[in-house]
């Protein structure tokens, strides 16, 4: 992995604001989708696909790339756009998101498109399938690095948790799963439907290194990946503190966009935001 300078920081920022307006661009053709969550995760598949990832666009199943599982399928529109930018296919086929045929549905299908590398849709399945290719690469003693996407809500569900254990048992060192940590799920806040803390210390406890770090600093995740490959004696969790909606400040935190589309008007006033932003959207923690 290349060194992380100004100006790649820069491109980065630049890269996940065009991205932002990808989605929100296929999201409107679709007229289905979901938002908050794909605009908080642009800065991570930004950062996966243009920084951090060993890959070809042009050889999407090159037999020593790094795997990107992605648990949480409901957010696959926000891939689809980063892989778009990336090379994978058209920016133009984005527009036939969820359209009859398309390969873009509304969770990921991996016989449609290989590169998806799985299938997801129902909750918690992930990490499983993640902790399986990377068990298998250490057997066939494959270099690659397997990561693996999760939602914070999908952590109510059981066996997830079995996957985690599994990991943990046999020290994954090839394993980081990334939680995108926005607090929010289709009826409310995660602390309210099924409180998830101490997330950190449940990881830990079932023999993860856990880092935590903000979700939309490139340089601060970029430093976190580099450590979870510096771990070799078990796998690692990222909690990336992400807020949901980011870049359209009247939508940030706001649940009820988990899981709408923004109509023709409201897509209008989202994109010119993005467009005046450009390459600077920062949280306001930052």
């Amino acid at each position: 992995m290349a060194h992380l300078h100004d100006d790649k920081i820069k491109f980065l920022e630049e890269k996940a604001n065009a991205i932002r307006q990808s989605l929100i661009t296929e999201l409107v053709a679709a007229g289905s989708g979901h938002t908050a969550g794909p605009l908080g995760m642009a800065d991570i598949f930004t950062a996966f696909y243009f920084h951090i990832l060993n890959h070809d666009p042009k050889n999407p199943l090159w037999e020593e790339r790094d795997r990107l599982i992605l648990s949480n399928g409901h957010i696959v529109p926000i891939r689809y756009a980063a892989m778009a930018h990336a090379g994978y296919f058209p920016i133009e086929e984005l527009n036939t998101l969820r359209k009859f045929g398309s390969r873009l549905q509304g969770h990921p299908e991996r016989t449609r498109m290989l590169s998806m590398e799985s299938t997801s849709g129902p909750l918690g399945s992930g990490l499983g399938q993640a902790a399986g290719i990377a068990y298998g690469a250490r057997m066939d003693g494959k270099k690659f690095r397997t990561y693996c996407l999760l939602s914070d809500g999908e952590h109510d569900t059981g066996n997830l948790w079995e996957s985690v254990m599994f990991a943990g048992k046999n020290k994954l060192s090839n394993l980081t799963a990334v939680i995108d940590r926005n607090n929010i799920q289709i009826n409310g806040m995660t602390e309210d439907v099924m409180p998830l803390e101490p997330l950190a210390d449940k990881y830990r406890a079932f023999n993860w290194h856990v880092i935590e770090t903000g979700g939309h600093d490139f340089e601060q995740f970029v430093s976190a990946i580099e450590e979870a490959k510096a771990i070799f004696e078990k796998p690692t969790v990222i909690i990336a503190h992400t807020i949901p909606g980011k870049g359209i400040k009247e939508i940030e935190f706001d649940y009820l966009w988990h899981g709408k589309p923004p109509k023709p008007e409201e897509a209008k006033k989202f994109l010119a935001e993005l467009r005046t932003l450009g390459g600077k959207i920062k949280s306001e923690h930052e």
